[in-house]
């Protein structure tokens, strides 16, 4: 098991702002990301401007509710008269830029500025075409699965392979935002793992680092969380976003949750442990003792630290004979009784 790739998704969180979009970048890769995500579309490729039923958040959503799809992808996209910008800024601080595409004119666009790889969404797993054509440019490409059963996992790797992908690695995601850790479902990375044979990781839209540790302890070669510099800012995605001190501590953890789940199993001391195993009971001489006397329990005592005979020993000693004199703190040892 490796370190996981640090995802910070930009999404929506620049607010309609290129200089907010490149402080994102910074601020990611201060907070220690390795890649920054941005998603690629307009409102009028991802939907229509119709003010039907169908074209409208849930009422009930507790994000988005009743927000009209076109207005609220209107708001929530990244100009891509911006993405040039962003991704130079990315790789100036040493992180991979890449972006979702949500169609084939933002594929084409992408591979324009030489995009190194690719992800695609949960609600756009159905779009087997899509996904061809994202297979096609080559390029490694990570799956989101939020929502999909596993037939439709099957479709869309079928798809992508006749694209002409071979790297793919799949996301375990909860389609809610934001989502509950109760929500994780964490046991489809080795669900996953498993059924498709391929790398697995997590887009995690829960708040705080807590799941995001989890999956990586569980195997995560991917981490992806959406980055906001305030959730008090606003902006559509930022209730559910962490912030640069979140990431930070997310980062700052990984390497002591990738060592501890690669530790294996051992039983017995390790050498960090020797200084416990001295003092682990046994034996002792508790009271000046002269030889000729007894071996009584108001003389030898179990008390730490090791040297002694082992505890259990206590019944075949009480009652022999001390050969020679011995001080309190003397470990009791068959040479001397």
């Amino acid at each position: 098991m490796t370190s996981p790739l640090l995802v910070a998704e930009l999404s929506g969180n620049h607010n309609g702002k290129l200089d907010r979009a490149l402080a994102l970048v910074d601020s990611a890769a201060t907070a220690g990301a390795h890649a920054i995500k941005i998603q690629t579309y307009t409102a009028d490729t991802l939907t229509i401007d119709a003010d039907l039923p169908a074209f409208r958040v849930k009422s009930d959503h507790g994000l988005w509710g009743d927000r009209h799809l076109h207005d609220l992808y209107e708001e929530a996209h990244t100009p891509w008269n911006w993405h040039a910008p962003i991704f130079e800024r990315a790789r100036e601080r040493g992180l991979i830029p890449f972006s979702t595409p949500f169609d084939p004119t933002s594929i084409e666009f992408l591979e324009g500025l030489n995009v190194q790889l690719y992800k695609t969404a949960s609600a756009e797993i159905v779009d087997l075409p899509l996904i061809r054509e994202i297979g096609r440019t080559g390029k490694p490409l990570i799956v989101s699965t939020g929502i999909a059963t596993l037939s439709e996992i099957e479709d869309a790797l079928n798809a992508a392979r006749e694209g002409g992908a071979t790297d793919i690695t799949l996301l375990v995601a909860t389609a809610a935002y934001p989502a509950s850790p109760q929500e994780a479902r964490l046991g489809n990375l080795e669900v996953l793992r498993s059924a498709f044979g391929l790398p697995v990781g997590l887009s995690d839209h829960t708040l705080g680092i807590g799941t995001a540790l989890t999956a990586v302890a569980l195997g995560a070669s991917v981490i992806e969380k959406h980055f906001t510099l305030n959730r008090a800012d606003g902006g559509v995605d930022a209730a559910f976003s962490a912030e640069p001190e979140e990431f930070r501590q997310l980062a700052q953890a990984v390497p002591d949750v990738v060592a501890a789940a690669n530790s294996g199993v051992r039983f017995g001391p390790t050498p960090g442990e020797d200084a416990v195993l001295r003092l682990r009971r046994s034996l002792y001489v508790v009271e000046d003792v002269k030889r000729g006397d007894t071996v009584t329990t108001h003389n030898v005592r179990s008390i730490r630290p090791a040297g002694g005979l082992p505890a259990d020993a206590i019944s075949l000693v009480v009652g022999r004979t001390f050969t020679s004199n011995a001080v309190r703190g003397t470990p009791l040892t068959w040479e001397i009784i």
